[in-house]
């Protein structure tokens, strides 16, 4: 059976992988498959630029033992300086070698503070990507890190505006620095599952993220985004330990809701 992230019994335990070198990610896909990845996600552009190539892709993605692979290839860590263009070589490279899901930034041509465009040139280069991509064989999602706390219903205009430009997976990392947006979170969850016709991806970072990144999919979110361990600088300390997940996860018996149709 194909790899994919667009259904799933339960929502799906994937490790996040941001080494930079091909040996430090294999290690780290091989420890969380002991652990209990069921996806892992690849983040390019913390590879150093003489790795980035498709027959090294290729090696790594061998090591996740069929499990459907999401990657990324955002402008900071080892991209840092690289045009649009060129971060959008990388993906496609790593679509290439094997992956599954491909994240297109919100603002990708166009780059904006809460990273998402609506501006149509660059609206326009992103649906013939989302295209490409799917004439490729792989699944789509677009993602969008705020920076700061958007309300209800600003999030849900830009989750709309990312369906609409044909992903098959939104991504929000919205703020949560305190109960008030913690709690406002949790609607937003409620709002994006009962008005999306797709599997959808929300995120908090801050002080008060830690209980949106490990209660959202039991109210929609399709996916737990987590570390095997915290080793390095540029390990996202927001994501959640894979073990603990796992845990909790098992732990919530029959609510956890499912995507198989």
């Amino acid at each position: 059976m194909k790899p994919t992230f667009l259904k799933y019994a339960k929502p799906l335990l994937c490790a996040m992988v941001q080494e930079s070198t091909p040996d430090e990610m294999i290690r780290t896909v091989c420890n969380a498959l002991y652990d209990g990845a069921e996806a892992f996600g690849i983040q390019l552009e913390n590879l150093l630029p003489e790795y980035r190539n498709e027959a090294t892709l290729s090696r790594i993605f061998s090591h996740c033992e069929g499990k459907p692979i999401y990657i990324t290839s955002y402008r900071g860590n080892n991209s840092k300086g690289l045009s649009d263009e060129e971060c959008v070589e990388l993906l496609l490279m790593g679509v290439r070698a094997g992956a599954t899901l491909a994240d297109v930034m919100g603002d990708l041509y166009h780059p904006e503070p809460i990273q998402i465009t609506y501006d149509p040139e660059a609206v326009a280069k992103q649906k013939a990507l989302i295209e490409k991509i799917h004439e490729m064989g792989a699944e789509v999602l677009i993602s969008s890190h705020f920076g700061r706390f958007l309300d209800e219903e600003e999030t849900l205009r830009h989750a709309k505006a990312q369906r609409e430009r044909g992903t098959d997976i939104v991504k929000i990392v919205n703020h949560s620095q305190n109960e008030e947006q913690e709690i406002k979170s949790f609607n937003i969850i409620y709002r994006l599952n009962q008005e999306l016709d797709c599997p959808f991806l929300y995120l908090a970072n801050g002080k008060k993220s830690k209980l949106v990144r490990q209660m959202g999919p039991a109210l929609g979110v399709c996916m737990y985004l987590c570390m095997d361990s915290y080793h390095l600088p540029q390990n996202s300390k927001e994501q959640p330990i894979l073990r603990a997940m796992h845990t909790i996860r098992e732990n919530m018996g029959g609510i956890l809701p499912s995507r198989l149709d």
